[in-house]
């Protein structure tokens, strides 16, 4: 079994686990789904597709600890990854239902997408009453702003 063999096996364990065990070892596999996203070694769409089941797991899952793993675990696949905005839509849609510090994660992930249609959703939090909120999404703004500006440099 090769290194990339191993690392999608690693992933594909933690999601049996995670079907089939109580919210603190649920916890810790969504940690191995992260630190595998972290080596940036699976496929763009190997990525997308356990992007997809995390996002699952932010939107649904009754533990906050499973949720805000989750989200982190997103989080880091948006640092390694180029997350399009679709794979990860559901949280922009459902971003009103999130407690401040899991709605941090959703704004940061949704700055990098570098898409434009998550700027007017990022907007509504600058003037959030949470600063940390509002600090998160001035930052995933600019992000989304210096993209779309270096985006029509590139066409000019």
């Amino acid at each position: 079994m090769d290194a990339y063999q191993r690392l999608t096996a690693l992933v594909e364990s933690a999601w049996v686990e995670l079907a089939s065990s109580g919210a603190r070892p649920r916890d810790h596999r969504l940690d191995v789904v992260n630190d595998v996203l972290e080596t940036s070694r699976l496929s763009q769409n190997d990525a997308e597709r356990a992007v997809e089941r995390l996002v699952t797991f932010a939107l649904s899952d009754e533990d906050y600890p499973v949720r805000e793993s989750a989200l982190h675990a997103v989080g880091t696949a948006s640092t390694y990854y180029e997350l399009p905005y679709r794979v990860v839509e559901p949280l922009a849609a459902e971003a009103d239902g999130f407690e401040p510090l899991l709605l941090t994660y959703v704004l940061a992930i949704l700055g990098c997408t570098h898409d434009q249609a998550a700027l007017p959703i990022v907007e509504r939090f600058l003037h959030h009453h949470h600063p940390e909120v509002r600090r998160e999404a001035a930052d995933a703004v600019t992000e989304l702003s210096r993209h779309r500006a270096s985006a029509q440099d590139e066409t000019a």
